[in-house]
């Protein structure tokens, strides 16, 4: 998940995109088990999914995307988070700690709890099992994020409206959270979403379950503007079939990892190697562990010295500077900074160029900071995280079918037609 949604952007809110998540009892429940499919579905054109995403890196702190849900159905608003599975949205059941008014919360019903005994309770629990004293019990759930905030809540089944991209409407019957108690002990507020859409890799995940019932391929992809706003899409039409670097993803991992890469500095190697990096568009910004922070930083330091720039204290990041006068944009100090890059050892000519404006914000304050972060000071141990400032103005692609991510630069403001594409 991402980071709060005012002036202060700096929020260990932000990292809930790493799970490491815990799960409590289930308590005894009438419903029934929901319905694999709809009927509808097995007349159905395999497609894919297109989503225009709203929302930035600096001032708001997330991107999110808005999707129908429900009888009658209404329309909600998530954070888009490659870094965890489980959908889930703020709900009247009542709830506790929920950020939206209660006349704007999803409406639990009876009809829609999924039971303990239902293949996506167990696929919500795993690696475990959930523990329930009947199978005929509701599927609760809780998950801890590292910034010890939490959701708990019970699982359920319910109509999602989607649109495919061949131009078949579908309202496939999925399974997420409603989440009606949310504990959120930082000192930022959340964001002002409603919930929080999981796009990772595991059976729970909402592309999981739209492959599994044959609607989309097991693909998904971002891109997300640097001026704000993008796309978000469940599917592979809009890959494009030529210019994209792959690499292998890791195969030993519940997130998007990366196999290990080294990092370069204006083209040459700093020393820095055997990053092993997550791609997360739950994270605002991009984290290092401390010992590869402290070697980025350094090396950054060196880089800017001699130019006009001085250290500022900022409240927006930790690491900033100011200029002669006030910066607009990050291309006012492209030439006082050097292009980043990533290169993934064991995959020939994959490279991930990061220049200054895949690492730095200008601040309302007029100051340019460093949006690469120590993520060990905020409980992420020895996870590094490549988040949205790094991943801004490209189209990245995760294919859980081939075990890859891909990237290509590209205009994020409009989004592609698929006929335009392949």
């Amino acid at each position: 998940m991402d980071t709060m949604a005012k002036k202060a952007t700096l929020s260990v809110t932000m990292v809930f995109m790493i799970l490491f998540a815990t799960f409590q009892g289930c308590f005894p429940a009438a419903s029934q088990p929901p319905n694999k499919g709809n009927s509808i579905q097995s007349a159905v054109t395999r497609g894919s999914l297109l989503f225009p995403v709203t929302g930035n890196v600096y001032p708001l702190g997330y991107y999110s995307v808005s999707l129908t849900i429900g009888n009658p159905p209404r329309v909600f608003e998530f954070d888009i988070d490659t870094g965890s599975d489980l959908t889930w949205v703020q709900c009247d059941a009542p709830c506790t700690g929920c950020t939206k008014p209660k006349e704007n919360l999803y409406k639990l019903q009876k009809q829609v709890l999924v039971q303990c005994k239902h293949p996506s309770c167990e696929a919500v629990h795993s690696p475990g099992s959930p523990h329930c004293e009947t199978p005929t019990d509701q599927c609760d759930f809780e998950v801890e994020y590292v910034d010890h905030g939490s959701a708990l809540g019970v699982l359920v089944a319910d109509n999602i409206f989607l649109s495919l991209t061949n131009g078949s409407k579908i309202s496939p019957r999925l399974s997420f959270g409603c989440a009606y108690d949310l504990k959120n002990p930082g000192p930022y507020p959340p964001p002002s979403t409603d919930g929080v859409l999981g796009l990772g890799s595991g059976k729970a995940s909402i592309l999981s379950q739209l492959h599994s019932m044959d609607l989309t391929r097991n693909v998904i992809g971002h891109c997300l503007s640097g001026e704000g706003g993008g796309y978000v899409f469940l599917g592979d039409d809009l890959v494009p079939s030529s210019g994209v670097v792959w690499m292998p993803m890791s195969s030993d991992a519940k997130h998007y990892l990366s196999i290990p890469a080294e990092l370069l500095l204006g083209g040459k190697p700093t020393g820095i190697k055997d990053l092993k990096i997550v791609f997360d568009s739950g994270s605002s910004y991009t984290y290092f562990s401390s010992q590869f922070y402290e070697g980025v930083l350094n090396l950054l330091r060196k880089d800017v010295k001699g130019k006009p720039l001085n250290v500022v204290n900022d409240p927006a990041l930790p690491i900033c500077w100011k200029g002669r006068e006030r910066f607009k944009l990050v291309s006012d100090v492209k030439n006082y900074f050097s292009t980043l890059a990533l290169s993934f050892t064991h995959s020939k000519n994959a490279q991930l160029q990061l220049p200054p404006e895949a690492y730095l914000i200008v601040t309302e304050n007029g100051n340019v900071c460093l949006g690469i972060l120590n993520g060990t000071e905020i409980g992420l141990k020895n996870f590094n995280i490549i988040g949205d400032i790094s991943l801004q103005n490209k189209m990245v692609i995760y294919d859980n079918e081939k075990n890859q991510i891909g990237w290509i630069s590209t205009n994020c403001n409009r989004l592609p037609k698929s006929s335009n594409i392949l």
